[in-house]
């Protein structure tokens, strides 16, 4: 009671003094809160035993694809929003380089997180003022341009309840472009791995560009739920554990992946009772 009432001579005496507040003006028409407040969809319960047939599936989705431009977005790439969440620990992601990283088994620090990307480089220049060489340490740091895929790992599910296919994102993984220290291409090199449903909530809340409506926009956890992004399969469960590259290179590896995709929706077809 106190600490309130001392707040509120506090707002007294700086209104006695004529202090003027500036207040921030409104960036558009109106104020935009649905997506701010808006929570995702809880999901709906499977059971087990209404689980009549299942199948778990890899996907690449290439930012550089024309249907996946808004994850390019360049003033709120879907990158930052993930990292920027990991940095400041409100998102747990696991570490890549350990066995069957997918299933979110060892945790990576903050500390890694931040070091995620980031370089340090040895140069050597001349100092301008007494012209002679001189060792730089140069630290650069991660830049958005450098993701260019996302890896996700999902489950289909057949539930003989509701007769529907359910497909359930499970895992999600950004993957960037290596480089060495001058600059020559090395590959590309998964980040982490983030258990999705914890990435859902935070999705939920920021929008996704529409080109052709800036009144109608989706937010991210849209756009995973509803499937609008182009991406190909590059593995499904199978006996080996084997990725389609592993088996099939070049044209055989795109033919493989189609061959997979077709078969879900035979499934699908299949599976329901007219």
């Amino acid at each position: 009671m106190m600490l309130r009432n001392c707040k509120i001579v506090f707002a007294i005496a700086l209104l006695s003094s004529g202090a003027v507040f500036a207040q921030e003006p409104l960036d558009g028409a109106y104020t935009k809160t649905t997506t701010k407040e808006k929570e995702p969809i809880p999901y709906d319960y499977i059971r087990e035993a209404d689980v009549f047939w299942a199948k778990r599936i890899w996907r690449m989705i290439d930012v550089r694809e024309k249907m996946n431009l808004p994850f390019k977005y360049p003033q709120l790439p879907l990158i930052q929003i993930i990292h920027t969440a990991a940095k400041n620990g409100e998102l747990t992601v696991y570490d890549n380089n350990v066995i069957d990283a997918d299933q979110f088994k060892q945790v990576l620090s903050i500390d890694d997180v931040k070091k995620m990307g980031a370089k340090t480089d040895t140069v050597m220049q001349i100092n301008p003022v007494t012209l002679e060489e001189e060792t730089s340490i140069q630290k650069t740091e991660l830049t958005w341009d450098k993701i260019v895929k996302y890896r996700i790992k999902e489950d289909w599910i057949f539930d003989q309840e509701t007769s529907t296919m359910i497909v359930r994102i499970i895992g999600i993984a950004p993957v960037m472009e290596d480089f060495d220290a001058s600059g020559n291409y090395r590959g590309d090199m998964t980040m982490y791995w983030i258990y999705y449903p914890d990435l859902r909530p935070i999705l939920a809340k920021y929008e996704v560009f529409n080109p052709k409506n800036d009144a109608v926009r989706m937010s991210w956890e849209d756009i995973f739920e509803f499937r609008t992004f182009e991406s190909y399969i590059y593995k499904e469960s199978n006996v080996y554990d084997r990725n389609v590259q592993e088996y099939a290179t070049g044209m055989d590896a795109l033919i493989e992946a189609d061959k997979i995709k077709d078969e879900l929706f035979i499934k699908e077809h299949d599976l329901w009772n007219y």
